[in-house]
């Protein structure tokens, strides 16, 4: 399965069979986060047993409480953490898909209860629940390129505006998959008369994480790099 595979795959998923993670994948996992932490200066933790992660009223109604596994969402406490926790975040999320496991970005969670190692200086920004779902999550509805993005240019000599090139289109349908808090999809992708790239942030819930997962769909979907390696 390809990135982009799993990116039209990959739906979130709030509900799942009570199967434990099997070692091999397990180890796998870690091994992914092991890379990304180093690409992305962070510390994404694997936690087998979700314990009490998931004890919050609203994650028992919503089945959440049924994850086995959690994966906690740290680093060291900076302006670029949380749009680097997306990033870099997602890409362990597709990588999961790839495994034939579910996941779900949580930001709603018990801070207290999870099983996570959070020294000074480091923040726990969101959670990612995985295991098997009881099914493949469904798609939401999205909005439209038109609504999200947008080139900039000067026109030609008959008035048209300026054209989307096809790398950029693609990268703003793979952007459009991606998961955002609430599916409040409240970004904006701008593409320049010199070909630049500007991701724009129109504020909301962990709009941040939001462009974070928004600059790594555009990425795979367009075939540009868009994102530093470090903070």
């Amino acid at each position: 399965m390809t990135d982009m595979e799993a990116i039209r795959q990959r739906h979130s998923v709030r509900q799942y069979k009570p199967d434990r993670i099997e070692e091999e994948k397990a180890a796998l996992i870690k091994a992914k986060i092991d890379e990304l932490n180093r690409e992305g200066d962070l510390h994404l933790q694997f936690v087998e047993d979700a314990d009490k992660t998931y004890n919050k009223l609203f994650n028992k109604v919503s089945g959440l409480d049924t994850a086995p596994s959690v994966i906690a969402c740290a680093g060291k406490d900076d302006a670029s953490l949380d749009q680097r926790v997306g990033y870099y975040g997602e890409k362990l999320v597709l990588y999961a898909q790839q495994l034939g496991l579910n996941t779900c970005w949580t930001g709603t969670f018990n801070r207290k209860n999870i099983p996570a190692d959070i020294p000074d200086g480091e923040r726990l920004v969101i959670s990612i629940a995985i295991g098997y779902g009881k099914d493949g999550g469904r798609v939401r509805k999205s909005k439209s390129k038109e609504q999200v993005s947008e080139v900039v240019g000067a026109s030609d000599t008959s008035g048209a505006s300026a054209q989307c090139p096809e790398w950029f289109g693609k990268g703003v349908e793979a952007a459009l998959l991606a998961p955002t808090a609430i599916n409040q999809q409240k970004f904006l992708i701008r593409l320049d008369g010199d070909g630049n790239v500007e991701f724009i942030d129109k504020g909301g819930v962990l709009s941040q994480v939001d462009l974070g997962i928004v600059k790594c769909h555009f990425e795979i979907g367009s075939g540009k790099k868009q994102m530093p390696m470090k903070s």
